[in-house]
């Protein structure tokens, strides 16, 4: 018996909503770019893309709360 693969990860909120201002998606962070490159992307480059985002909203959105 084989083992599914591995979905890979991802920081959608499913609020896909980008800001005319900031250029980011509300819910995730992501820009249009890395949204459309992300099925592209090494699972280690999806990582440390991740990683950014939540210091990404909080400059972006500094009144509402991000959770990491």
């Amino acid at each position: 018996m084989t083992t599914p693969p591995k979905k890979p990860s991802s920081p959608c909120t499913k609020v896909c909503v980008l800001d005319g201002v900031t250029g980011l998606c509300e819910g995730c962070g992501r820009t249009r770019e890395e949204i459309g490159l992300w099925g592209s992307l090494s699972e280690p480059q999806r990582l440390a893309l991740m990683a950014l985002l939540p210091e990404r909203l909080r400059r972006a959105y500094p009144e509402r709360e991000v959770r990491a």
